[in-house]
């Protein structure tokens, strides 16, 4: 050194951690120890088990109740805690069913402290659901709920009813297990009532809300799914933390976005985005959640090429996070392949996409049971990719069939599952009769295929009203039918313009679906001979090319690296005058 002083060699961080390394070397003599220390100082302890591979130990440390609720309690730690609760887990070392086997005993056993119970019940349960291990989740809060509702005679037993009802449908919900979804939601309008004939004010419900919503959403009640999301809103106020008003704001523009409601659910999810990358920095399973929804909505508001950005930035967090074999990251990887099919759709380049649809089922078929409805959306998008596949490779016959074979079978799967789950008159269902209707034309079934266009159109049209996108959407696909493989020109003409009617209403006339109906009516009028129209729309697709060359120059980045969120007062001033 320049004054001639020698160096430290450690510093007091790095001695530290010298101790950390000593004590887990020897970790079964210090074992007995342990209690002794700090709670920060026993998760460094784990920590380093972690980074050290051996998981054996560190599962065994973390299967116990009492040790882990301690571990909870490191609130600041909350990443690492995932981690290290997944890197054992993904060794087949049950940390999670052991933890829900004991809080059950214990609350089973005539507790002396409920209140102690409640807590850890809502803080366990609450972890294993932001870890993605729903089921364990959803038992471990069925108990906490039985708790709740027995030791419930105050406005704040209520309360904290309802927040383990909160808890409790998210789990639910996320896991697709609706019957009892719906007996939460009861249970929860209860205690909202009951507070309100008390006129107790001291509680906000806007966690609460945006969850009735995502129920709702995923559900395909889309009308109801977007007024909790509004009374939501409502709700919001600077003082919530952070995470509530995150989720309220993704939630909200979901289900704008269903309603076709697409500058609310800009103004709304781009809010979330900011918010999240200021409070939880861009590493942290919020921002990942929030850019899941955000590609959402950039996927539905035709920046294709944009949400495909944007989910694989959020994929690549929650590996980061979760490991490879983790739900939230099969859903990242199924969002994904969705994207790339999309995108991908006119060059045939469809290899990415597969491989992401692909990854999605193998770790869905990991932790689900076969027939789970989790299932059905990743199996209805790999049927997709597998019909363009074929089609592309339709020069070698045999290939063809066999793809086309397998993609009926998954989307057979995914109709039972979702007609199981939902019944016939659901727009998911719905959805999986257009993509049986699709193959089937690509399978020559045209008759078949005609009738799966039908009941979809029949059930969207009933439930979303004659102009909704997916009504257009089903509407093309007949169309395409009549047009390319049923010689019914005249048919496909009036659906045409009717899908292009909806098309423009909803998107303008630079929309990238325009292209599909202009080419079609193109090769109509060729068949009709009439040149008057030929002229016409060859004038009119030439414009629609110029208009998608200008929107792809102009197209911005999706997220504003400079941009802070506003104050939310201002965001609800702003989206409720729109």
């Amino acid at each position: 050194m320049a004054d001639g002083r020698e160096p430290r060699l450690f510093s007091t961080r790095s001695l530290y951690q010298l101790c950390v390394s000593a004590v887990v070397d020897r970790f079964r003599t210090y074992k007995p120890c342990l209690t002794d220390l700090p709670k920060s100082v026993r998760f460094d302890l784990y920590y380093q088990l972690y980074r050290e591979r051996r998981l054996c130990i560190l599962g065994a440390e973390l299967s116990d109740l009492e040790t882990f609720s301690k571990m909870l309690k490191v609130t600041n730690r909350r990443l690492h805690l995932l981690r290290i609760f997944q890197a054992p887990m993904d060794h087949k070392i049950g940390i999670a069913g052991h933890l829900v086997h004991h809080y059950g005993r214990v609350c089973c056993s005539s507790p002396s402290s409920p209140d102690k119970l409640i807590n850890l019940g809502l803080r366990l349960g609450g972890f294993l659901s932001d870890a993605g291990w729903y089921l364990e989740s959803k038992k471990v809060l069925t108990t906490c709920k039985e708790l709740c509702v027995k030791y419930n005679d105050t406005p704040k037993d209520w309360c904290r009813t309802l927040d383990c009802c909160h808890k409790l449908l998210h789990a639910q919900a996320a896991y697709c297990d609706f019957e009892k979804a719906a007996e939460t939601h009861q249970i929860a309008m209860k205690m909202i009532e009951k507070l309100k004939s008390e006129q107790y004010n001291n509680s906000n419900h806007a966690a609460l809300f945006a969850e009735f919503s995502v129920l709702f959403y995923i559900r395909s009640e889309y009308d109801e799914a977007y007024r909790w999301s509004i009374e939501a809103l409502k709700q919001l106020k600077p003082s919530l933390p952070a995470g509530i008003i995150v989720d309220v704001l993704r939630q909200a523009a979901k289900s704008c976005v269903v309603k076709r409601e697409f500058q609310k659910a800009g103004l709304l999810i781009k809010e979330a985005v900011y918010l999240a990358r200021e409070v939880f920095d861009t590493d942290h399973p919020k921002y990942s959640d929030v850019l899941i929804d955000y590609g959402f909505f950039l996927l539905n508001f035709d920046s294709i090429s944009n949400s495909v950005t944007i989910y694989k930035t959020a994929l690549d967090i929650r590996k980061t996070i979760f490991g490879r074999t983790n739900l939230h990251v099969a859903l990242a990887h199924e969002d994904l392949a969705y994207a790339l099919y999309v995108h991908e759709y006119s060059s045939g380049r469809f290899d990415d996409a597969s491989d992401h649809a692909g990854t999605a089922i193998d770790i869905m078929e990991k932790h689900l049971p076969a027939n789970h409805l989790m299932l059905a959306s990743a199996r209805r998008i790999k049927a997709l990719i597998l019909e363009e596949i074929a089609i592309d490779n339709a020069s070698t016959p045999l290939s063809e069939q066999n793809l086309l074979l397998k993609s009926e079978c998954l989307h057979l799967s995914a109709l039972e599952m979702s007609k199981t789950a939902f019944g016939e008159r659901n727009v998911q269902t719905a959805k999986h009769y257009g993509n049986l209707g699709r193959l089937y034309q690509s399978m020559r079934k045209f008759q078949e295929a005609e009738a799966m266009h039908l009941k979809a159109i029949g059930i969207k049209e009933e439930l979303l009203g004659p102009d909704d996108y997916e009504v257009g959407l089903s509407i093309g696909h007949l169309a395409s039918l009549y047009n390319f493989h049923m010689n019914r020109y005249r048919d496909a003409e009036k659906l045409y313009h009717r899908s292009i009617s909806i098309s423009l209403k909803l998107f303008g006339k630079g929309y990238s679906g325009l292209e599909y109906d202009y080419r079609g009516l193109l090769h109509v009028y060729n068949k009709l001979d009439d040149y008057e129209k030929i002229l016409e729309y060859t004038d009119i697709l030439n414009h629609w090319k110029e208009l998608r060359d200008k929107h792809a120059q102009s197209e911005e980045p999706p997220i504003d690296v400079q941009k802070r969120p506003q104050p939310i007062a201002n965001v609800m001033n702003v989206f409720f005058s729109m």
